[in-house]
């Protein structure tokens, strides 16, 4: 079955339902109207382009049909019209923003067979911003031409708008090649290019220090913003995150390509922050961290806005060469809640699904309502991680982190609840099927593992399971549990192992079937 998961003016993107994994179980041709648009596509998910406003059609698809109508436009704006060259060389910042500012709401910004050399540009609510295959948004590497966002702005009322972030506190930041302040209904569709050149700049020189006055810049950056969707760019070479969401609602990243060297310092795929309402689908990474991280802010920052990240949406994605396919936390300090991932494939990623926080994160840091399902992974070191004595930043390496008796709960103390992992199959591991890591004084709540398999690399490299102090490497371990309140497991296979499947350490209730 396929249904339409978006639709614009000019563009369209549907998913199909079925048992593929981010690949189709088959190709199959897409036409529109009786004529052929799409040849053999291997994917479940897809998008059509170069559609007419306010038109209905007939799609057509391995032996079914949808009916579906686009959105109304406006007007469509050439950027050219108000003197962007598209040359890759002449500065285009200014005549791209004019087009964006002078845009009627329901209108289209359209950058068309060129490369559009840019600075940071900011959005505006009501509009669309159309980049053509054949067209490239191309960042600019002079830094000096990148405008500060202040990390927060005392209202005059008193209250406190939170502006920009780094890593989970509230920091002055360079804006975005594409910044979303307080916008709404924006929709940025594809198939072009977004290329933030970093990689042509110093950006990653300084990858831990305010360097200039702030903290690197994203590659989309969306601040107080609601109902935004990103369809069909591909977005590479950003100086840092890639897709930042930032106390946002109702935001769409569908059916994109987020690339960056694997060796680029802190290139996160897509990490959501204090979000409600995110569907991350049809994407495919492969980046120099983690490739989805789902954040709520540090413990201070955490504790001010009170401000969880929650229903939240990933499926169809591929993940390839980070170091986690999804990661919840470790900057968690508002919770985590209600999170489904289903669909996706894992690719020689470091850690697979991976939850990773610690002691000083606060009492709101909870994770909860999680679940896991219909996941593949190749070539992944350890595909199932929960870790909370996570060590990264200056205080991670503490003992009030990393001791391993039972401290006072307290307002400083996370607390994780229940996970369910479900047809979950792994090949070509090398450390350990799973780590599962709680504190003495605050245990993991529950862990269901159901159509589980793990199958290690013949060859497989020892490594440390999870980021924690005096952790020995290991490899072809199987399952570890440490202070877990309750497991359960059925229908485990493990191929390949050295030692026992299943190791227990102050588990309270276990059911192995």
């Amino acid at each position: 079955m396929f249904r339409p998961l978006f639709v614009s003016a000019r563009s369209a993107t549907f998913e199909r339902d079925g048992d593929g994994i981010y690949f189709s179980e088959r190709p199959y041709d897409v036409t529109i109207d009786g004529t052929l648009r799409l040849s053999q596509v291997t994917t479940n998910v897809f998008s059509l382009y170069d559609l007419s406003p306010d038109t209905a059609y007939l799609l057509e698809a391995d032996g079914e049909t949808v009916r579906f109508r686009t959105d109304t436009e406006t007007v469509r704006l050439d950027v050219r019209a108000f003197g962007a060259k598209g040359d890759g060389i002449t500065l285009d910042t200014a005549a791209i923003q004019a087009a964006i500012y002078a845009c009627p709401r329901g209108g289209t910004v359209l950058l068309d067979h060129g490369v559009f050399y840019s600075g940071p540009l900011f959005l505006q609510s009501g509009i669309t911003i159309e980049i053509r295959e054949n067209a490239v948004l191309l960042g600019d590497v002079e830094r000096s031409r990148y405008p500060l966002l202040p990390a927060f702005w005392r209202m005059n009322d008193g209250t406190v708008w939170e502006v920009a972030s780094w890593e989970g506190e509230s920091q002055p930041t360079f804006a975005s090649l594409i910044t979303g302040l307080n916008v709404h209904d924006v929709k940025l569709i594809g198939p072009g290019v977004i290329d933030a050149k970093a990689h042509h700049s110093d950006w990653w020189d300084h990858p831990r220090e305010a360097f200039g006055g702030g903290f690197r810049p994203r590659g989309i950056f969306l601040s107080h913003c609601r109902q935004i969707a990103v369809q069909g760019l591909t977005v590479r070479n950003t100086p840092s995150w890639n897709l930042h969401p930032y106390l946002s609602q109702d935001i769409d990243f569908l059916d994109m390509r987020i690339y960056s060297p694997k060796d680029s310092p802190n290139t996160d795929g897509c990490d959501p922050e204090s979000c409600d309402g995110v569907r991350i689908i049809g994407l495919d990474f492969s980046v120099g961290d983690d490739c989805i991280a789902l954040k709520s802010g540090k413990y201070g920052p955490g504790l001010l806005r009170r401000t969880p990240c929650q229903n939240i949406t990933i499926r169809n994605c591929r993940m390839a060469f980070g170091h986690g396919g999804v990661v919840l936390g470790s900057e968690m300090s508002g919770g985590i809640r209600n999170l489904s991932v289903t669909r996706c494939f894992f690719q020689e990623t470091d850690r697979g699904l991976r939850i990773k926080t610690r002691r000083g994160r606060g009492d709101l840091g909870i994770i909860d309502g999680v679940t896991f399902e219909h996941i593949r992974m190749d070539g992944v070191l350890t595909p199932l991680v929960i870790n909370m004595f996570y060590f990264c930043d200056p205080d991670g390496k503490t003992e009030y982190v990393y001791s391993k008796q039972a401290l006072p709960v307290d307002d400083r103390t996370p607390r994780l609840g229940r996970f369910t992992f479900r047809h979950i199959h792994c090949t070509n591991a090398h450390v350990a099927a799973g780590f599962f890591y709680g504190l003495p004084e605050q245990p993991i709540g529950g862990i269901e593992l159901d159509d589980v398999s793990v199958t290690f690399a013949p060859e497989a490299k020892p490594g440390v399971p999870a980021m924690m102090s005096f952790l020995e490497p290991m490899a072809k371990a199987g399952f570890i549990f440490r202070n877990v309140v309750a497991v359960e497991a059925s229908r485990i296979v493990l191929n390949g192992h050295e030692g026992e499947p299943f190791v227990f350490d102050q588990v309270s209730h276990r059911e192995i079937h």
